[in-house]
């Protein structure tokens, strides 16, 4: 079989199962089965051989302990103390309780890595809070699914992690790479709300005194060493990612335990098994995904894409649009973990047969494959704030488009302003990032 014959039958069988209902994870890996079965050279052995290999990961042990260290926050009581911070920072501004939505999913960003611990955590208090105070409960609900997005674009990011381990990219550099667009994008919500604030007259909080602000700093100063540590750990070559992720989940119980005392071993415990339960879904995804991607490797299908796509001309910014596209449409159906797997892996011959760089291309398909997350029929921060909202997706729709129309500008910038993503890499790691 040629290459074009394997990828109608891989990409068709898949389709036709997402149809059908089956959980992206399994139809991945059922896809590959006919293609073993048919071709002579393969054995359906190889499926479990290839997924057994992307679990001999020594980088991959970090997923579990970011999401790990995500939870240990969100149990320890972290985020109430991110929302005072952010009521006495911006919360006297026009729309306040929006703006406070804003910073606490930019501060929790730096914490978390996860985009759906972000939507539950920080939407679980403050969509409640907004509808009490008067706020359209459609537009709280779109507010808190769209900024959860920053979770895995501002550092550190379960992403780039997994983007990195895949593509071998530096992942220091991608979390870098990733603080001036997760910026851009909150101050953009902001200039949303402070429209929404005017127009539908919500309320603010007063100007916090002096005294006020100081403890609320005071307060939230510990949770907010996490990023620096985390970052800093791994840009200044202290630790692996994989070692940044257990610091993180010992700094968490160091915290939750010892400082604000709020776990004690039955919330460790119930953390824990939690954390584990949805660590073991994100692996089998990456497993079933690695196979479907040895496959692609395997009958040369990038480079069949690659071909076709060079017949149109074009260079770095047309690359730059094929990949957001891509990825925009295929994070509307399944989890971003698998597409980046076989997404990313199909493109990334593309994009340095232009001469891409390797970190402005994985910052393009994080950012594109992170507001899948919000569009619907996968959207899952959009399911989770409209769960605790109380709402349907329909009727949270409107408010998210309004939203995600700032979400794209800040996508069109990354894309034509690759200096600009590349310059703090560039800055802080001269010798890896070139």
């Amino acid at each position: 079989m040629g290459p074009s014959e394997v990828a109608l039958i891989l990409f068709g069988v898949f389709a036709l199962l997402v149809i059908v209902r089956v959980p992206v994870a399994f139809a991945l890996g059922l896809a590959c089965v006919p293609v073993f079965f048919i071709d002579d050279r393969l054995t359906p052995f190889l499926l479990l051989n290839e997924m057994l290999k992307s679990y001999n990961s020594f980088l991959l042990l970090s997923i579990p302990f970011f999401m790990l260290a995500a939870n240990l926050m969100n149990a320890a009581g972290i985020t109430d103390k991110l929302i005072n911070l952010s009521r006495a920072l911006v919360g006297w501004l026009p729309g306040g309780l929006g703006h406070v939505s804003v910073l606490v999913s930019m501060l929790f960003a730096g914490i978390s890595g996860s985009s759906t611990a972000e939507a539950a955590g920080v939407g679980g208090v403050l969509i409640p809070a907004m509808k009490k105070q008067g706020y359209d409960i459609e537009f709280a609900v779109a507010l808190i699914a769209c900024a959860a997005v920053m979770g895995v674009i501002i550092p550190p990011s379960i992403l780039m992690v997994v983007w990195g381990g895949v593509i071998s990219v530096s992942i220091g550099g991608l979390f870098l790479a990733g603080v001036l667009p997760g910026t851009m994008m909150g101050l953009s919500f902001m200039v949303v709300v402070y429209i929404y604030a005017k127009r539908r007259n919500y309320p603010v909080y007063p100007k916090p005194t002096g005294k006020e602000l100081a403890a609320a700093i005071g307060n939230a100063i510990l949770p907010i060493l996490t990023p620096g540590i985390i970052v800093g750990g791994i840009v200044g070559g202290f630790f692996t990612p994989t070692e940044a992720s257990v610091v993180a989940v010992l700094y968490a119980m160091l915290l939750g335990v010892f400082v604000y005392r709020r776990l004690g071993l039955r919330q460790l415990r119930e953390t824990m098994y939690d954390s584990g339960r949805f660590a073991a879904i994100s692996l089998f995804c990456i497993g079933t995904a690695s196979a479907f991607g040895w496959l692609l490797a395997y009958f040369h299908i990038p480079q069949l894409f690659v071909d076709m796509v060079s017949r149109w001309g074009g260079g770095i910014t047309s690359v730059g649009f094929i990949t957001a596209f891509c990825f925009l449409v295929i994070g509307c159906f399944i989890d971003a973990i698998p597409a980046i797997i076989i997404v990313g892996t199909i493109l990334a011959p593309l994009a340095a047969s232009v001469g891409m760089h390797p970190i402005h291309f994985a910052i393009i398909g994080v950012i594109s494959i992170a507001y899948g997350l919000v569009t619907p029929p996968y959207g899952l921060c959009l399911m989770i704030a409209c769960t605790v909202g109380g709402i349907k997706i329909k009727d949270a729709i409107r408010d998210t488009l309004i939203l995600f129309i700032p979400m794209l500008l800040v996508l069109v910038f990354v894309i034509l302003v690759p200096d600009a993503m590349l310059w703090l890499p560039r800055t802080l790691m001269p010798n890896l990032v070139k």
